[in-house]
């Protein structure tokens, strides 16, 4: 019991580097397609914590393992869609993410119940919904009156 105490003492010194980006974000989306401040405020609030180059971080993420926890979530939503850095990417890569973001926003899957339990706020009214899946189609369609649609999707066999 006291080696568990020990090592729950010493673990508290051990942090991972948090996620916060420093300077501008060259590859943000919204430096190359419109993204409407009500937009930017649902993004902001639900999305950008695993989304982007900068978490904001509640008191416990102090506490290990906790942020351990959370910045593998961090990771791994970063991982799978990055707002900082999807102009970086390839074109079917953002065409891609813009119909993955409206599926997962259709089935309830974004945000994660796991984020919305500590960040009530979080939790997507149908309004937002709404906003955020009209969001995501008109970046699709601004793609798509740029550049020939083969560039953004896979041909299927």
């Amino acid at each position: 019991m006291l080696g568990l105490l020990a090592a729950l003492i010493i673990i508290q010194f051990i942090h991972p580097k948090k996620n916060k980006a420093e300077g501008s974000q060259p590859n943000y989306i919204g430096n190359n397609f419109s993204v409407p401040a009500d937009v930017k405020t649902i993004l902001e609030k639900a999305c950008n914590d695993c989304h982007s180059n900068n978490s904001n971080y509640p008191w416990y993420a102090n506490l290990q393992p906790v942020h351990w926890w959370m910045e593998k979530h961090i990771k791994d939503g970063k991982k799978h869609l990055n707002y900082d850095e999807y102009t970086s990417r390839p074109l079917r890569y953002q065409y891609h993410k813009m119909e993955e973001t409206i599926e997962m926003i259709k089935e309830g899957e974004m945000p994660l119940n796991s984020y919305t339990w500590t960040h009530k706020d979080a939790k997507l009214s149908e309004q937002e919904k709404t906003k955020l899946i009209s969001w995501a189609e008109s970046v699709m369609d601004n793609m798509k009156s740029k550049y020939p649609i083969d560039s953004l999707v896979r041909k299927k066999n």
